[in-house]
């Protein structure tokens, strides 16, 4: 039986990065289950990536970027569009959520004298992200999620561990802790033992700064060094590839490291079952969900641990953790975790941990108390 705490229940979530179709695509499915009406707002790419059916309203915003002004253009463009959308729709959506959508002043201030409740879901910290990408925007990026902030009723986070890491103390009376997290567990399953997998590490996501990817980049030398039958992977795309693709020819590693470009979710499974280890070497994270299918498929994963990240795995327990992303100690840790005399147990707690606490039910079920308190 549906659950209907709200009659009315919009999403804001544009524009969409590739990496946000899943999250987004998840959260819709919950919020049409616990709602009696629903309305999407969102970007050009979900439509164009999502394969899902869907019987509910949904706006699109179009636009494409290639400079620094078009992309100003395209956030004054995005914000009209959703501040018409939220008066065209006063009347179908008693609450709206954005979903990332930090730099939503334009629509978070309409809804807001409108008599709205809204709650912003904070996947990652736009003010971090810029910082680590060196975002040209950055001053303009923290004004605008400051303002955001201090607006919207409630924050929704993946953890507590974020309130101080993300530096939401000031907020900390409106934050909900929840996730929109769940696994296709039938396609992310483990149909490769460890023990029958080829010896490669890897690394799927956006290569970009805040994802620390350029300091993995830089520990195979000594990594693929001490292990000459070992091979590496770095799936994904961004604005690092050139660079991380120079390094790996000056270091006369490439022919031993596989860049596949950007990975489709459909391809993951097959990916993260060829793996021995998956490595995610970031600066600031909210729950990535690569971890949780790489864990599904019995992969064990080394991460740092920031966001939600130690809610999840614990080191020598249901994976690895590292205290930092520096060359020197991604390579130490790799050397730990395919040393570990106990990596098939720890890949297989942690893929126990993963069917157990990312299923739909539990997740809708989190998300009817989220919509209980926000009432």
């Amino acid at each position: 039986m549906n659950y209907y705490p709200k009659e009315n229940i919009g999403l804001l979530a544009s524009p969409l990065a590739r990496a946000s179709i899943i999250p987004v695509s998840n959260l819709v499915e919950i919020l049409i289950k616990i709602s009696k009406n629903f309305i999407l707002v969102t970007s050009n790419e979900w439509h164009e990536l999502y394969s899902g059916e869907h019987q509910f309203t949904t706006y699109t915003i179009n636009y494409e970027i290639d400079t620094p002004i078009e992309k100003v253009m395209r956030y004054l463009h995005g914000q009209m569009k959703a501040f018409t959308l939220i008066i065209k729709n006063l009347k179908q959506v008693d609450c709206w959520f954005i979903f990332g959508g930090q730099g939503s002043a334009i629509p978070i201030i309409t809804a807001k004298l409108l008599g709205k409740k809204i709650a912003i879901l904070m996947a990652g910290s736009a003010i971090k992200d810029s910082l680590f990408s060196q975002n040209n925007f950055q001053g303009v990026i923290k004004i605008l999620s400051l303002i955001c902030l201090a607006l919207v009723d409630n924050i929704i986070i993946y953890s507590p561990n974020l309130i101080q890491e993300w530096g939401l103390e000031p907020y900390r009376h409106k934050i909900l802790i929840a996730h929109e997290h769940f696994l296709d567990l039938d396609a992310f399953t483990a149909t490769t033992p460890l023990s029958a997998r080829p010896q490669l590490i890897g690394y799927i996501g956006r290569l970009s700064g805040e994802k620390g990817v350029q300091h993995l980049a830089r520990a195979l030398p000594a990594i693929l060094g001490g292990r000459q039958e070992l091979r590496a992977l770095i799936g994904g795309d961004g604005q690092l590839k050139d660079s991380i693709e120079a390094f790996l020819q000056e270091e006369g590693i490439a022919a031993r490291v596989d860049l596949p470009g950007w990975i489709s979710h459909d391809d993951l499974p097959m990916y993260l079952n060829q793996l021995h280890l998956l490595v995610l070497p970031s600066y600031t994270e909210g729950l990535p969900n690569i971890m949780l299918e790489a864990m599904a498929c019995g992969t064990p994963v080394l991460a740092t641990p920031v966001g939600a990240v130690p809610d999840v795995v614990v080191d020598g327990k249901t994976g690895f953790i590292m205290e930092s992303n520096s060359p020197e100690c991604i390579a130490e840790n790799v050397a730990r975790a395919l040393s570990s005399p106990e990596l098939e147990q720890i890949a297989e707690a942690g893929r126990r941990f993963v069917e157990e606490n990312f299923t739909f039910e539990k997740t809708v079920e989190n998300w009817k108390g989220i919509l209980q308190s926000i009432e």
